[in-house]
């Protein structure tokens, strides 16, 4: 069986496998949070700053997919999984872009800074309120269920695709140069 193997681009390559890295580390960080109170004044200093570096990367990474040319989905995806990932994209690109800033809202609602680093912080953008503090804590919970959902199922349609179908669907995203890639 013949399939494309055409690669994304370097860019979206490195930025895919660094916000990989980083959502990965958040969630376990915001788990570990939450279970291991001891550990909360740490680890909530690397969650915030590590939300922000995901709500960065994700808006460089949406300007990049925005104005680059996709490999063409494999001749395995029927139109209906083409749909499926092609939502399941965008739905990702949407949360990975809301979820910090709910988490930043939340926490300007709170009164709280968000610390970049040292005396670095970021303008609160929500009015301080106690009400709204709550429904956005419940949002940025709710959130984080919905991507960790979202994401886990990403992983699985690439290990269905690359464990069963076998149709080469890793090397599109892979950092090393594909055989058959063309870029």
């Amino acid at each position: 069986m013949t399939t494309e193997t055409e690669q994304f681009n370097l860019a979206a390559r490195l930025l895919h496998w660094s916000m990989a890295v980083m959502v990965i580390a958040q969630f376990f960080i915001g788990v570990t949070m939450i279970a291991a109170l001891s550990y909360y004044p740490l680890l909530l200093a690397i969650h915030r700053p590590l939300g922000i570096a995901i709500l960065v990367f994700a808006v460089v990474r949406l300007a990049n997919r925005l104005t680059r040319r996709l490999p063409p989905f494999l001749a395995t995806m029927s139109p209906l999984e083409r749909r499926i990932a092609s939502y399941s994209e965008y739905l990702l690109y949407a949360l990975l872009l809301v979820q910090p800033l709910i988490g930043w809202a939340m926490l300007s609602a709170a009164q709280s800074p968000v610390v970049l680093a040292g005396a670095l912080h970021l303008p609160a953008i929500a009015p301080h309120n106690i009400t709204l503090y709550a429904a956005l804590r419940t949002a940025h919970t709710v959130a984080a269920y919905l991507l960790f959902a979202t994401f886990t199922a990403h992983i699985c349609a690439v290990l269905f695709h690359t464990l069963g179908l076998r149709d080469g669907i890793i090397r599109r995203m892979s950092l090393w140069p594909s055989k058959n890639s063309q870029s």
